[in-house]
């Protein structure tokens, strides 16, 4: 009863050729996202030594690349010809993430293009403002009309955010997420006198984090794993999206996943946006473009504070010379360098029962709410500054 005839059995191992190789289509589409981002970069690879003449496959690849990006016109010719608009487009691109300008698509230029990234564009605001100190040059940029968030309150501002309680990634507690967004918004407060209080009210927060993946309804869809890693909207927007088909880690001693990306560092570096700055040429800068796998990068340097900096005035127990012994990489918590500063905010709500609610907004990393998580944050403001000592 279990043989089957020859027609038969022909017609049952076709469909399962049939099964298989859609199985295998929805694999590879999975690995590789939407669109022609995410791993299909390392396609780019075959493009080595490629220069103005050249005609191979994947340039009108590269090509939509560097328009994407801000490096070409978008209604370019995205032919396999290595011609002098890419040419032109590949020196603009080495010039503006400080690699050697060589026109050509050398090891340098190639590994760069083929690195995670954010999704901001690079040429898109106003440009890089080339101060020097101390030998070194600050390569900070601005979007376009350096927008910022202003209030009409004294300093400093207050502006709340919220973790979304549904655009998630269920390999990661919403504890632990947000105890990596509390050490981010943190490092930028230390700088700058804005406060960031964390509110349950996702809908009425001024700063909006979730994951998503593919196109999620803001006109910029992600990619797919190590292409896109994050992007946030300038002033006053507020929203700061990440990918949530990366592998996203908060700890590399724990989680040795070849692909990881480090949560907090692409965290940090999108707050900056969130905070009106634009992308640095600097590559110790957090602001930065892209960061590769495994790599670990939270702590602000000169050139990211004297640009948030620019945006907003210093936090009045700030010194750039703390940054000097801080390097631009590391996996120490904040809050442990030679500067901490504490604004404490005092928050009242009048309700029927006149009600009376604080906050503490410590730039050392954490932030202690004295309220019902459930209760809203009301307008009437008292702030005083202190300092606090650190070892």
């Amino acid at each position: 009863m279990f043989r089957c005839r020859g027609a038969a059995a022909a017609a049952a191992a076709a469909c399962l050729l049939l099964l298989l190789a859609a199985a295998s289509r929805g694999v590879a589409h999975g690995a590789h996202g939407h669109g022609h981002g995410g791993v299909a970069w390392h396609s780019f690879k075959q493009l080595l030594d490629a220069r103005r003449g050249s005609r191979v496959t994947g340039l009108a690849e590269l090509k939509r690349y560097m328009a994407r990006f801000g490096y070409m016109a978008k209604n370019s010719d995205n032919d396999e010809a290595f011609d002098e608009h890419l040419e032109a487009a590949v020196m603009r691109y080495q010039t503006r993430l400080s690699l050697p300008v060589t026109g050509r698509l050398d090891s340098a230029t190639l590994d760069q293009i083929m690195s995670p990234r954010c999704g901001v564009t690079d040429a898109d605001g106003d440009g890089d403002r080339a101060t020097s100190h101390g030998g070194a040059v600050s390569r900070f940029t601005f979007f376009k009309g350096e927008p910022r968030w202003t209030r009409s309150d004294v300093p400093p501002i207050v502006l709340t955010y919220a973790v979304s309680p549904t655009a998630t990634v269920d390999y990661l507690p919403p504890p632990t997420v947000r105890a990596v967004f509390q050490r981010a918004f943190a490092r930028w407060a230390s700088a700058i006198p804005i406060g960031f209080v964390e509110t349950d009210d996702y809908a009425g927060a001024d700063i909006k984090v979730g994951f998503y993946a593919g196109n999620h309804g803001d006109g910029v869809p992600f990619d797919g794993p190590l292409g896109i890693l994050g992007h946030a909207f300038s002033p006053k927007n507020g929203r700061l999206h990440l990918d949530a088909s990366e592998h996203w880690a908060v700890d590399f001693a724990v989680d040795a996943t070849a692909t990881a990306i480090d949560l907090e560092s692409v965290a940090t570096h999108e707050i900056g946006h969130v905070l009106g700055l634009g992308h640095s040429a600097s590559p110790r800068a957090v602001m930065y473009p892209s960061i590769k796998p495994r790599e670990k990068k939270v702590k602000l340097t000169v050139d990211d504070v004297e640009g948030v900096q620019a945006l907003y005035g210093s936090n009045p127990q700030f010194s750039l010379s703390s940054l000097s012994e801080q390097g631009s990489t590391s996996s120490s918590p904040p809050g442990r360098g030679s500067f901490s500063s504490r604004w404490i905010v005092t928050v009242t709500r009048w309700s029927e029962e006149a009600k009376r609610f604080q906050l503490q907004i410590y730039s050392s990393g954490m932030t202690t709410k004295q309220v019902s998580q459930r209760e809203q944050i009301g307008e009437n403001l008292q702030v005083e500054h202190q300092q606090t000592s650190t070892s």
